[in-house]
């Protein structure tokens, strides 16, 4: 009976408990995985990366657009001019000996306008845009992975709890037949019954102490376990939330040929798909730079503007009074990247940016299949350990009823019975883990071929 206590009490200090109070609300699997992602930090942190890629899309775009587009203006007071001439003010500039005016100021306000749109580039900024968006790709299929991670830590801590309480009524039954056995063995004591062993009654006294001590173990890893679940549904003061469901079942999905989980597990997996977006951007980031060591035909616009009031402009098209004045001007213009050995430098760079995206690519599918073969491997002996708990346990069902009789009828002994109560109950935690641990495997098979993990407990897409 010992050992199954210890197994028990290991087996609860890694498990998540249930918590009972007053006011408790029950919720489904699905609530639990919805408030628990609703409520994790760490997700809303690896959200903003995918924002931050969205935003680098959106960048890309613009620099498509007039990506050089600048306006200056400059302001200030400046002293008229006068002239001793008899010239009129739109010929000052014939006026040698033209002088400033220190009686008359006025504000001056000049501005710059200078844009360059790109007409040709031989695909480089579609490629740029092309390579931001795939970086967005797989900036979203890295969330994806993390939600998927999260879920599975979920769904494993909504299972240990209903473990918990499965192991938590155990322990309330094998109190009670404690209990009973103890009341017998003391009133035969009492009666002076030929059939007593005092040796028998101090075993198991050591034995009920022992229990007591771990049924102690248990009862504070439940109860932390339950400012766990509070933390997870950052439940109100005087609310507990339990599983929605009290009994732990292995889930209904049978178990499939490893080559469904391998094949679905390649074209499914988010790490795959990010890695296929990743070699997308890297792809598109090479052309675009490859486009660089050819000329690209740009359209140039440049307008500039000054007006002073005590500043005249001048009628001469070659000459320009710089505190007053207006001109524009338009042209195509060729621009050609020189530094060929840095180019070609960086092109070198992108080359093997691009294979070694392919390589991961090899390497994490050489990944996946090890590990669908691993855990496929867990699941199958999981499944085989419950099938044969199962039968072991209906087996010493049988054993405790006839014990239970006989010493009823005061032909038992009670060594026989206490073993076949320690057997029946050491068995009964053993089917429970058992179930746990098919139900865990089972989760991580269907996260490691990227199926849906609630699909298995209700059909959930």
């Amino acid at each position: 009976m010992k050992k199954s206590i210890v197994v028990l009490s290991l087996l609860l200090l890694g498990c998540s408990v249930g918590a009972y109070a007053q006011d408790t609300v029950r919720v489904s699997l699905q609530e639990f995985i919805d408030r628990g992602m609703e409520n994790a930090g760490q997700l809303k942190y690896e959200r903003q990366k995918v924002n931050i890629a969205e935003n680098q899309v959106s960048q890309a775009n613009a620099k498509r657009y007039l990506p050089e587009f600048n306006l200056s203006t400059q302001h200030g007071v400046v002293p008229g001019v006068t002239s001793s001439t008899d010239l009129s003010e739109d010929e000052y500039y014939l006026d040698p000996n033209l002088e400033n005016d220190w009686e008359d100021w006025a504000v001056f306000t000049r501005a710059e306008v200078n844009a360059a749109q790109p007409l040709f580039t031989w695909g480089a900024l579609s490629n740029v845009v092309k390579a931001a968006e795939s970086a967005a790709v797989a900036a979203k299929e890295q969330f994806e992975q993390q939600q998927a991670d999260l879920k599975v830590r979920l769904v494993e801590l909504y299972q240990s709890h209903l473990l918990t309480q499965e192991i938590m009524r155990l322990l309330d039954e094998a109190t009670g037949t404690i209990n009973d056995i103890e009341k017998q063995l003391e009133e035969k004591q009492e009666e002076g019954a030929e059939d007593f062993d005092e040796s028998d009654f101090f075993k198991f006294k050591i034995f009920k102490s022992e229990f007591a001590t771990r049924a102690t173990e248990v009862q504070e890893s439940a109860a932390m376990t339950r400012r766990i679940w509070d933390y997870v549904m950052q439940s109100e003061e005087g609310t507990v939330y339990l599983p929605e469901t009290r009994f732990l079942d292995p889930v209904p999905e049978e178990l499939k040929e490893i080559d469904f989980y391998r094949m679905n597990a390649i074209k499914q997996r988010s790490e795959v798909k990010a890695i296929e977006a990743g070699i997308d951007a890297a792809e598109y980031g090479l052309r675009a730079q490859k486009s660089q060591t050819l000329p690209a035909l740009v359209l140039g616009l440049r307008g500039s503007f000054a007006n002073t009031p005590n500043r005249p402009r001048q009628s001469n098209p070659f000459i320009i009074n710089n505190s007053n004045y207006l001109s524009a001007s338009f042209g195509l213009v060729i621009r050609q990247n020189l530094d060929f050995l840095s180019i070609n430098a960086d092109i070198e760079r992108r080359q093997l940016q691009h294979r070694q995206a392919k390589y991961l690519k090899e390497a994490a599918v050489d990944g996946i299949v090890l590990e669908i073969n691993e855990i496929y491997k867990e699941a199958s002996l999981s499944k085989v350990k419950v099938e044969n708990t199962d039968e072991a346990l209906v087996t010493s069902k049988k054993w405790l009823r006839q014990e239970q009789l006989d010493y009823d009828f005061g032909i038992g002994d009670t060594k026989d019975l206490i073993d076949a109560m320690q057997k029946e109950l050491e068995l009964r935690v053993k089917m429970k883990r058992d179930i746990f641990e098919l139900n865990k495997n089972m989760i991580q098979l269907y996260r490691k071929s990227g199926l849906p993990i609630t699909q298995m407990f209700n059909n959930e897409e």
